[in-house]
């Protein structure tokens, strides 16, 4: 396992700086660091590394959410008010139609089949759209209107939203029924994260101002708390919906409204974190991709994934409607709902593990969807938000290690 540990370090760490000197994502070449040492090409990775991938990848996203709550500012996000909610869920909604629409012609499948494979491709990746939105927030790139606040909290509720409805699509493939119960988890999922997550937040606030904590040992309970979220939604997931990620974004939120000073020492911390769990993440991610089952299912389903891709940046665009934003800005927040990653890599093999006749289909709609849209949104981000978003004249500077 050490030796695995060190390929995934050195050998992607190497390549996300040849690519970034070819002013491309550097989360690219983590993904072919992963490609060529998994299981499909060099199968240099120790199976047990493999084995707790998906947990791995479960703690770089905590640590990027809990990131992303520590910069939230709720006074932002109340003044942007109703495209906030709309972006948590229109989007998604227009890429699952235009699978149901389009994928039962171009591959053959069921309109079931289909809705299963829309669930799986239209979540978007905290993962990647989160450490950028933090980056225009301490840099002062569309701040002003609220831009990276709206995306960041949007992209987070998406995937809860997203996530609930392939629960509902697979358990009715299996031989169930769709009940008002399956729709009513995603509000539940929503309402009762949001509750722990802040309730949470308030009493770790309380304990930091009581008792002295040196910031390091803040960060452990934070992760710790965040641990037991991701484990509780698993645990009541057969009796109420409840959403772990989301309750860790709102715990960061939380202690960043009542401990700013404190919030803006953590984040530091937790940006260093970071540095680590990305290389892991999209190179665990890479580690999944089957390249050749992936090439033989043909430009159907790249075409596809593009095209749900552009109903996609439609339905951002009418969540904008009648907003202070101008066009050039919603360009940018349309690009910047594009990358897919840690959810299509987290759920593209269930349906092929149970059983399911759509199961290699799908799993090869969610590799492509990464391999496509990762560094597509990536790149159209880092490369647009200079032109197409006004900077704030007080960028906001982030605090680094104090203990």
């Amino acid at each position: 396992m050490l030796l695995s540990l060190a390929l995934i370090f050195l050998i992607g760490m190497a390549l996300g700086k040849v690519f970034e000197r070819f002013k491309l994502p550097t989360l690219l070449g983590m993904l072919l660091t992963g490609i060529i040492l998994g299981p499909y090409a060099l199968n240099l990775l120790d199976p047990a590394i493999l084995d707790i991938s998906a947990d791995l990848r479960q703690i770089a996203l905590i640590i990027i959410l809990t990131r992303a709550g520590l910069n939230l500012d709720i006074k932002d996000l109340k003044r942007v008010g109703r495209p906030a909610i709309l972006m948590c869920f229109v989007p998604a909604c227009f890429e699952i139609i235009g699978m149901l629409l389009l994928a039962p012609k171009l591959l053959n499948i069921s309109l079931l089949e289909a809705a299963i494979m829309g669930s799986v491709v239209a979540a978007v990746s905290p993962a990647i759209i989160v450490p950028r939105m933090l980056k225009l927030m301490e840099s002062g790139y569309g701040r002003n209107k609220s831009i990276p606040q709206m995306i960041m909290a949007g992209a987070s509720v998406d995937d809860v939203f997203v996530i609930v409805l392939f629960a509902a699509f697979t358990g009715l493939a299996q031989g169930g029924t769709i009940t008002p119960a399956h729709f009513l988890n995603i509000p539940a999922a929503i309402i009762l994260g949001l509750s722990g997550g802040v309730t949470a937040g308030l009493i770790l606030s309380w304990l930091f101002t009581r008792f002295h904590i040196r910031d390091t040992g803040k960060v452990i309970i934070i992760l710790s708390v965040s641990f037991l979220f991701v484990t509780l939604e698993y645990a009541i997931s057969d009796i109420i919906g409840f959403s772990g990620l989301l309750a860790v974004m709102a715990l960061g939120a939380s202690i960043a409204k009542n401990k700013y000073e404190v919030s803006r020492r953590l984040s530091g911390k937790f940006s260093k974190l970071w540095v680590a769990a990305e290389v892991f993440l999209f190179v665990l991610v890479g580690a999944t991709v089957d390249i050749g089952y992936a090439l033989d299912a043909g430009a159907s389903v790249m075409i596809l994934i593009l095209a749900v891709l552009l109903l996609r940046m439609l339905g951002v665009f009418i969540c904008l409607i009648r907003t202070r934003l101008i066009r050039k800005e919603r360009v940018f927040t349309a690009f910047a709902y594009i990358p897919k990653a840690t959810v299509q890599a987290a759920i593209g093999g269930i349906p092929l593990a149970m059983g399911l006749s759509c199961g290699n289909i799908v799993l090869t709609a969610a590799v492509l969807s990464i391999i496509i849209t990762a560094p597509m949104g990536a790149a159209l981000i880092d490369g647009t938000y200079k032109k197409l978003l006004t900077r704030d004249e007080k960028p906001i500077k982030p605090i680094e290690n104090m203990g």
